[in-house]
């Protein structure tokens, strides 16, 4: 009976913690408050810097990604505004930082607390390509991607318990969930995502780009350098992500529609 009750209670919690994403149309799982998801992902942004000193204001390529990044939030909250949804990105406090490690890799957080490596750079090669990288993973933060990562992770490490619970009981652990749900310190291209968050970032991301200014077909290009990047990849079938033949090919596909959305600056 205690057995019933209990499942019953947990079906209950997921029902009322489902987010319905105006945008997308699509119901998730998010069982972790958005405010929590932010105040904890502006300590680790914080906390990340201080472990990983960004490169200083004057540097170009600092300029470059913000500037960039800028431009893409003006679309995101210029989109999300025009489908009724800027409650959505209620309480973001933007903010773009270059690291310089040869990571390929770039990640937002919560809130739009965006890193680029350095190591992104020679693969992105120009401001176009890496619109393409950042509306992508921003797209991944204002989906609410990464809280459906984290929730699913705390349903089965702490069976739903709050948050705040979590990291009062396993900080390191939670920590640990809300890293890998974010990517950071991960490799562009292997994070956690499903395909399908992947497939969805993709499309949101170019519409983003678009917006900001950026020609959306620089992402074929990008991802084409991507897939000559070398290492063995598990068939697609295995793979939590589309395969690069996949992604260029649905990216092609969606070109038409994400290019009514491109103003040239």
């Amino acid at each position: 009976m205690k057995k019933i009750t209990f499942s019953i209670i947990i079906a209950a919690a997921i029902v009322f913690a489902c987010h319905h994403n105006k945008v997308t149309g699509k119901r998730s799982l998010n069982i972790v408050p958005e405010g929590e998801m932010m105040a904890m992902s502006f300590k680790q942004y914080d906390q990340f810097l201080a472990e990983h000193p960004p490169l200083p204001d004057s540097d170009e390529r600092v300029v470059m990604v913000r500037r960039c990044g800028m431009r893409i939030q003006k679309a995101v909250e210029e989109y999300y505004a025009s489908k009724g949804a800027s409650n959505d990105l209620k309480g973001f406090s933007w903010s773009f930082n270059v690291v310089d490690e040869n990571t390929v890799n770039a990640w937002c957080m919560p809130g739009g607390k965006v890193v680029v490596y350095t190591g992104l750079l020679p693969v992105t090669q120009d401001e176009q390509s890496l619109a393409v990288v950042m509306g992508h993973e921003i797209a991944h933060a204002v989906a609410r991607h990464g809280n459906q990562r984290m929730s699913q992770g705390m349903l089965v490490q702490f069976g739903g318990a709050a948050l705040s619970v979590a990291m009062s009981q396993k900080p390191a652990l939670t920590q640990q969930l809300f890293q890998q749900a974010y990517g950071v310190t991960t490799g562009l291209g292997t994070l956690k995502y499903s395909r399908s968050h992947e497939t969805e970032a993709d499309k949101m991301g170019l519409i983003f780009a678009a917006m900001g200014g950026y020609n959306p077909e620089a992402a074929v290009g990008f991802w084409q350098r991507m897939s000559q990047g070398g290492g063995q990849k598990p068939p697609e079938i295995l793979s939590t992500h589309p395969s690069d033949e996949t992604r260029i090919k649905d990216l092609q596909a969606f070109m038409p529609e994400a290019k009514k959305y491109y103003k040239p600056q």
